[in-house]
């Protein structure tokens, strides 16, 4: 059973409200279960899911607005910031979008009709509402020598389809903050094709203001040297950055256990720590890091259950299943306070 969120604990928010925006990544059905708890810890909020393009637009002439419309009139109405999530992906895309009418591959001039068509419909109905969009999502390749993954995107259009997608954006709400956002954004290798690519973009002038660091980490890795050096790195473009999606896993990737029903000892003291020193991290660069969103609220609902194993329950957040602080939510705000009095 749920517990009502208690006034009596400091909100995470106003913890660091000296330092970053703090948000969290809901759905229509959290904004219900976790109402309390999000408008007392968080100052931020992003669609998990309800502006993806699939969701959003799945036919050529059909926009479905509702849901979005629900986050964003919730927003509005306890005055949180808003991000915007996602606008160009290679999941969650519905099939027409590449097609043509009698078959195979759309050319890149129908695809960019479509894109803009898009772009001007969704961010121009939130851009008094939305601050901020990640443009282009996961489009760098996880491993070998090509900078970006192989897509529909890519087939059709080349590395072209990314920057239009900046212009668009920008032309759609051109006061609103534009920012890539990727996964393993703190291992090296990754890290230096995302820098490649911000830096090519820069340099054609494309009207990118900011890196959006997923942080779907787990309790060892990557390092917090990984991290700082993926920070100082993306920093030295002279760009905002944001954490976007975090999480603390409390299994290793190549972890497949799924006998457990709550995190072991060893597992709640590692995420404690890990916490606590993340935070510290972040709060180091508090100068270039502009918000800081968890990819959830609390531990009764993650996108990590039955992720990437079957059947498993996972507990990443500073809230348990019950919407309680957690041990680790008090060593990021008694952290954060104990640096201040320093």
């Amino acid at each position: 059973m749920k517990q009502a969120a208690s006034s009596a604990v400091q909100p995470l928010h106003e913890a660091f409200s000296d330092d970053f925006l703090v948000g969290a990544a809901v759905n229509p059905r959290t904004l219900v279960g976790s109402a309390d708890l999000l408008t007392l810890h968080f100052n931020c909020i992003t669609s998990e899911n309800e502006m993806k393009f699939e969701r959003i637009h799945p036919q050529e002439q059909t926009y479905m607005f509702e849901e979005a419309d629900l986050l964003v009139q919730f927003a509005r109405e306890h005055g949180l910031k808003m991000r915007g999530h996602t606008l160009v992906w290679h999941n969650q895309t519905p099939d027409w979008l590449f097609e043509r009418p009698g078959g195979g591959l759309a050319d890149k001039w129908t695809l960019y009709a479509r894109l803009k068509e898009h772009i001007d419909t969704v961010v121009g109905r939130y851009k008094n509402d939305v601050f901020c969009w990640d443009v282009v999502n996961e489009a760098v390749a996880d491993e070998g020598a090509e900078l970006l993954r192989d897509s529909k995107w890519l087939r059709i259009a080349g590395d072209e389809f990314i920057a239009k997608a900046f212009e668009f954006a920008h032309e759609a709400a051109p006061g609103a903050l534009l920012f890539y956002n990727d996964y393993n954004e703190s291992h090296p290798v990754k890290r230096e094709k995302i820098v490649t690519l911000v830096k090519s973009l820069q340099a054609r002038g494309v009207p990118i203001h900011g890196i959006g660091l997923q942080a779907h980490w787990q309790l060892r890795s990557p390092s917090l040297d990984d991290i700082r050096a993926a920070i100082e790195r993306y920093a030295s473009l002279g760009l905002k950055l944001h954490v976007t999606e975090l999480d603390l896993s409390v299994f290793e990737w190549d972890d497949r256990r799924t006998d457990l029903r709550s995190p072991t000892a060893e597992m709640a003291e590692l995420q404690e720590q890990r916490y606590e020193q993340i935070f510290r991290l972040f709060r180091e660069y508090r100068e270039v890091i502009e918000c800081v969103t968890f990819w959830g609220i609390a531990d009764d609902y993650t996108w990590l259950d039955h992720f990437p194993v079957r059947g498993r329950k996972n507990w990443p957040f500073l809230f348990d299943e019950h919407h309680q602080p957690k041990p680790a939510f008090w060593k990021v705000v008694n952290g954060i306070e104990t640096g201040k009095r320093e």
